[in-house]
């Protein structure tokens, strides 16, 4: 073979090798009875749904003995309606994308539980952009009586809000660590003060290799 050819073809060969397989993705399409994937460097599916899936459980499983407790006095139980505001990640994690995935499942699960009257997640952002009041200003009574006027304007009146965080707590040990991540849901009766609050917890083991 001319020697020319014979280095040529070599290196299709090596480049092909070194490099082509690094374009390559591959997917597989979940069924609902599969495992979610676990990440490797932070939190994510596996993590995200089973605390929002205990969290709200909790919560509606309280709601539940309120009702009966008012049942047992006579007195009428309605639906609560609620102006969930939102998620708020004070973990060492960024959740990028999550975000929204949590606030949508959190939503869901109160809207289907039939305990709960949910305002939509559009109000609530037009309602937070029209009087120009962030989150964490909800709490100042003059701010959250704009805020409520806001929304009564817009046909959208409630009687409780809802705040959901995110945190979490880091344990090091050489080589790998364990990161214990906290959701708490905190509803907030915008008409007395009083609050109900609910959390759920789950600890996961990362390990760093030194290859």
């Amino acid at each position: 073979m001319d020697r020319r050819i014979f280095l040529h073809t070599s290196s299709i060969a090596l480049f092909s090798s070194a490099f082509g397989c690094r374009g390559t993705r591959k997917a597989t399409v979940l069924d609902a009875t599969d495992a979610d994937t676990i990440a490797s460097h932070e939190a994510g599916a596996e993590t995200w749904k089973p605390l929002i899936d205990e969290a709200v459980g909790r919560l509606t499983g309280r709601q539940v003995q309120e009702i009966q407790q008012t049942s047992a006095m006579g007195m009428p139980a309605g639906k609560k309606r609620i102006c969930f505001i939102g998620v708020e990640n004070k973990s060492a994690e960024e959740i990028g994308d999550f975000k929204e995935q949590i606030e949508e499942h959190i939503e869901t699960l109160l809207s289907q539980s039939e305990m709960f009257s949910m305002i939509s997640g559009r109000y609530v952002e037009a309602g937070l952009r029209e009087s120009r009041i962030r989150a964490d200003e909800l709490f100042i009574p003059n701010y959250q009586q704009m805020f409520t006027a806001t929304m009564q304007k817009m046909n959208q009146p409630f009687d409780y809000m809802l705040f959901a965080k995110i945190t979490s707590g880091t344990t090091q040990d050489n080589h790998k660590y364990q990161r214990d991540y906290l959701l708490s849901l905190d509803m907030v009766d915008i008409n007395t003060g009083e609050f109900t609050k609910e959390s759920a917890t789950l600890r996961k083991k990362y390990r760093r290799s030194l290859i």
